[in-house]
């Protein structure tokens, strides 16, 4: 940004509305802003004593997978953004650690970090397609909302897999004994 238009007196004012396109690492594992994509800001930068407030909101369009489903997902995210750029020499400066304030570098203000560190910070690092989405079946591997309410798996435990095989296993996964032999299901026999 140019800042000769709007100069150093403290009141000055300026608007703008700017669409730029993405770069490619405004992301996280699950979720992200595609490189390219449109970023929109509306900006109002206003000059005060120490240096330019940046103030507005910024608007991305996001894409990614959900983190219990892994379905595609997309979404924008609407930010509000406010941030002091200090003068070179300001009181700001001198009393701020380097990285705690952004600086005006001459007559420019290079926005970019600004909105980077705005957008990334903000995307969720456990993005869900919707809040109540249930996953996937750790059975079989499907979507749990695509299911009947009734979906189950039948699990038999291993250490009785031998006895199922032998005697064969009721659908309940119970052992079922062989005719004539005593057990559970007949009880004179017990």
């Amino acid at each position: 940004m140019d800042l000769r238009e709007l100069g150093r007196r403290a009141g000055s004012l300026q608007e703008l509305e700017r669409t730029i396109a993405a770069p490619g690492d405004w992301r996280v594992e699950l979720i992200g802003v595609p490189e390219g994509a449109e970023v929109r800001l509306r900006l109002r930068l206003e000059s005060v004593m120490e240096g330019v407030l940046v103030s507005g909101d910024v608007q991305v369009p996001l894409v990614g997978s959900c983190a219990r489903c892994l379905e595609p997902i997309e979404d924008t995210l609407d930010l509000d953004v406010q941030e002091l750029f200090a003068y070179a020499g300001s009181t700001t400066e001198a009393t701020s650690e380097e990285d705690e304030v952004r600086t005006v570098e001459g007559d420019h203000l290079d926005l970019q970090p600004m909105v980077r560190d705005l957008v990334v910070l903000s995307l969720p690092l456990a993005p869900t397609c919707d809040e109540d989405c249930a996953g996937l079946c750790v059975d079989c591997g499907q979507r749990l909302d695509d299911l009947p309410a009734d979906h189950s798996h039948e699990v038999l435990d291993p250490r009785w897999a031998g006895l199922a095989q032998r005697f064969g296993a009721s659908p309940a996964g119970r052992l079922t004994s062989a005719p004539g032999t005593p057990g559970a299901d007949n009880p004179e026999e017990n």
